[in-house]
This record gives C-alpha cells, structure tokens and sequence, in this order.
C-alpha cells in the first residue's frame, strides 16, 4: 500500500518566519496537529507539533501582560520552534515502513516529499488506522477467526480449499510468523448462510489448525 494512497494532499504548510501566532491559529482552525515548514521552493525544511506550540506559548500563570504577550507570540517564529530536517518519507514508499519510522521514532506524523524533497502530502497515524481498517475489511463485518499453523510451505493451503469448500467469500487474509515456528493467520470472510454453517467451518479450521479466537 504505497503512501501515495492514504496521505493528505491538501497541506496546511507555514514559512520559517510564520509567527507562533499564526501557527497556532492555523492549527485552531484546521483542527490539525502538526504543520510542515517549507522554504520558498517548497522544500521540507522543519516541522511543527501542537506540544511544540503549548510548550513555546506563555504559562497561563505568566507575568506578561496582554500586550507584552501578544508581542512575544508575535516574536516567535516557526523556525525557532520548529524540529529542523524532519523525518520523511516519498509517496512511493509504503504505508507499513512509515508506519513502523512513526513507531520506532514515537512520531504522530511524517511530511511525505517527493524527489527534490518538495512537500507534496503528510501521512499521519490517523491515515495508518484508516489504511489499517481498509486492509483488514473490519467495516465489511463478517466472520474473522484466527489460525495457528506451522510456518511451513504450503501450509495454508488446506485451509483455503476448506473456504472454499464451503463456499466461504474471502474479504481479508493476514499472517504473522513467529518465533517458535508457527505462524497466525487472520481470515475475515462474509457472513455464511447459517449459524451452523459457520460452525462447520469452524470446526473443519480446527482439524487443520489450532483456531486462536472467531468472532463477528
């Protein structure tokens, strides 16, 4: 699933001189969380956070005035707030291996760039729960129940010719190995005709394979 198909195209972006004021506005009004800095050519050169706006803004319990405050928010600038050469990612590049850069870098967000590092969309972990749910087909309902099986060639394939069997309409399929050499396989079909269908089936999954949990 490239990155292309999940990211936001319509970028709210600043400038390094942008106010704090602004920013924050900005982020206000489009109910966003984080705001990518471009220079004039369009290039990544920084990103913004709502913590990094909270935490540059005065404290409520400040001593400042109104007047005196409003010419400090007005001071700041994106780039003096900003993290500089944030980490992105191209929209040819998948949405697991930006997924995992958020993960691993605890990140809600990543400007996607294209080759001369233009911004051209952001991807953030709200997109990676909306790709998640599409992958998985969990807005389609249906039946998902989970298998253990030896991670083995062609192991699988007994349990596909059993759907098949019985006329079972595959709406998702993942699987995970692990480490003590099986491997867990989710499978997400539409609904059968019965209750007793379904218990069949469930049934003829647990002869080829250990059935982890089955729910709607």
């Amino acid at each position: 699933m490239p990155v292309k198909n999940w990211m936001t195209t319509d970028v709210v972006s600043v400038g390094p001189d942008t106010s704090l004021l602004k920013v924050g506005k900005l982020m206000k009004d489009h109910h966003i969380r984080r705001i990518p800095v471009v220079d004039e050519q369009g290039q990544v050169i920084g990103i913004i956070s709502d913590r990094d706006v909270r935490d540059a803004s005065p404290s409520k319990a400040t001593t400042l005035d109104m007047y005196e405050m409003h010419y400090l928010l007005a001071e700041l600038k994106a780039k003096n707030i900003m993290t500089a050469k944030p980490i992105t990612v191209k929209p040819t590049d998948t949405v697991e291996q930006a997924a995992l850069i958020m993960l691993d870098n605890k990140v809600g967000g990543l400007p996607v760039v294209d080759d001369a590092g233009k911004l051209v969309g952001i991807i953030s972990d709200h997109d990676v729960f909306k790709a998640m749910v599409d992958i998985t087909g969990a807005r389609l309902g249906g039946l998902q129940f989970a298998v253990e099986l030896p991670d083995l060639p062609g192991t699988a394939r007994p349990l596909f010719d059993l759907l098949r069997a019985h006329n079972a309409r595959i709406l998702s399929v993942l699987t995970v190995s692990n480490p003590d050499g099986n491997r867990h396989m989710f499978v997400r079909v539409r609904d059968l005709e019965n209750a007793q269908s379904e218990q069949e089936l469930i049934a003829g999954v647990n002869k080829i394979g250990k059935v982890l949990y089955c729910q709607h």
